[in-house]
């Protein structure tokens, strides 16, 4: 029996649904929600429904993807990866290209119907023959049945995540998660005792009853059907050569170019420097030298991340934020926005490991960022339904020129 052919839903409390059934309600599912296409790069324009964000988890280990709203499983299917030498990588992806024909570029133009692209170095879901084992060029080759359901429910810029072992979303809370927007307006009052205490006030000023908290008001975002894409990744700290050779130049001492070499200009404006501290004049960096130039240039220990945001594959947005203990190794985690509407005040979060604890848990992870509060409160006013946030101390590809997204891999 083609084990391609078998596929079920599973709900806790229901008996298993057959594919047959549930490529159906996929199908009647897709008519309602955004993202399905009449035509090959032509969106439908039926309303959306409110949901929770879709996504993919695949299992090179187990040779199956599962296909989720939010949390909750909706399907799952058996896959066939990359064979020994064009192995599938494992990392976090997201959907590029669709295209219900298309044929490979790469060997022999081979055809690759129902084709959703995850890499433009010719990784991709699509139709193929299932083995049994992994048989591919790298693609995950999909059934039919269940490939034709998912593209009619999948949008570019959608998540798939490719690990080993499987791996599970999960609800999660944590204060540094961003949460929606809302203003809580404070009225200033002035105490019934002070009105009595001044003539001047007494009959000028009407008593009313004012309410001790107005409710929140949440601007329009116009791009609220515009899920973000964030990354958080360690950058190299500067260094303390760099950082001196900088900070006596900011002072008006002439180190010569902050490029961590203490040459014969760093040392000439040591040596100046010590002698207006009246500090033994040797040009040499001392613990004592490096804080005399840090306090009298108010120096402040910079954040040792990079947090980068973009919308529809473009950057629109990065700021600098803190992991702490950066020398501790982080793994990769997907965070991501469940739905909510404009005007909520909190949004729920979903979490995905996609290297197998490696880091710790995602709880753990958050527990060691710390994110200024000018740039929380960017987040929050730009935090869209199905946004997410991936930390990891892998480094993130971004190709150019034909719209791409972050992409970890972490093998």
């Amino acid at each position: 029996m083609d084990l391609g052919l078998l596929k079920y839903r599973f709900t806790p409390g229901k008996r298993l649904m057959p594919a047959t059934r549930l490529a159906g309600a996929a199908f009647l599912s897709a008519a309602l929600t955004a993202g399905a296409l009449a035509r090959d790069g032509e969106p439908d324009t039926t309303a959306p429904v409110s949901e929770h964000p879709l996504h993919m988890l695949v299992s090179i280990n187990d040779q199956s993807i599962s296909v989720y709203r939010g949390t909750e499983l909706i399907n799952t299917s058996p896959i066939s990866s990359g064979k020994r030498g064009h192995s599938t990588p494992t990392g976090v992806f997201s959907i590029l290209e669709k295209r219900r024909k298309h044929f490979s570029n790469l060997y022999d133009n081979a055809p690759m119907p129902f084709m959703q692209r995850l890499t433009w170095s010719g990784i991709a879901l699509h139709v193929g023959k299932l083995p049994g084992y992994p048989a591919s060029h790298g693609c995950i080759r999909l059934p039919r049945d269940f490939a034709m359901s998912i593209y009619k429910m999948t949008e570019r810029g959608m998540h798939v995540v490719v690990t080993k072992d499987p791996s599970v979303p999960a609800r999660i809370q944590h204060a540094v998660l961003p949460q929606p927007f809302s203003v809580r307006t404070e009225v200033a009052s002035l105490a019934e005792t002070m009105i009595n205490a001044d003539p001047a006030l007494r009959g000028a000023i009407q008593v009313a009853t004012v309410p001790q908290e107005l409710p929140a008001v949440q601007p329009e975002n116009p791009h609220f059907d515009q899920p973000l894409r964030m990354i958080i990744t360690p950058v190299q700290p500067e260094g303390k050569v760099r950082t001196l050779q900088r900070l006596l130049n900011q002072l008006g001492y002439n180190a010569g170019p902050v490029d961590g070499v203490v040459g014969r200009k760093t040392r000439a404006a040591i040596r100046l420097y010590q002698e207006g501290a009246e500090m033994p004049i040797t040009g040499n960096i001392t613990d004592r030298l490096v804080s005399l130039i840090h306090g009298e240039a108010g120096y402040q220990k910079p954040h040792n991340a990079m947090l980068r945001v973009r919308r529809k594959f473009r950057d629109i947005y990065q700021a600098r934020v803190t992991l702490k203990y950066p020398d501790t190794e982080i793994g990769t985690h997907v965070f991501t926005a469940l739905d909510f509407e404009q005007g909520d005040r909190s949004a729920g979060w979903m979490a995905v490991d996609a290297e197998g604890g490696r880091g710790g848990s995602a709880a753990s992870i958050l527990d060691r960022l710390e994110i200024p509060d000018d740039v929380a409160a960017k987040l929050s006013r730009m935090l869209t339904p199905g946004t997410s946030l991936t930390i990891t101390d892998r480094s993130f590809q971004r190709n150019t020129g034909l719209g791409t997204d972050f992409v970890v891999i972490t093998r």
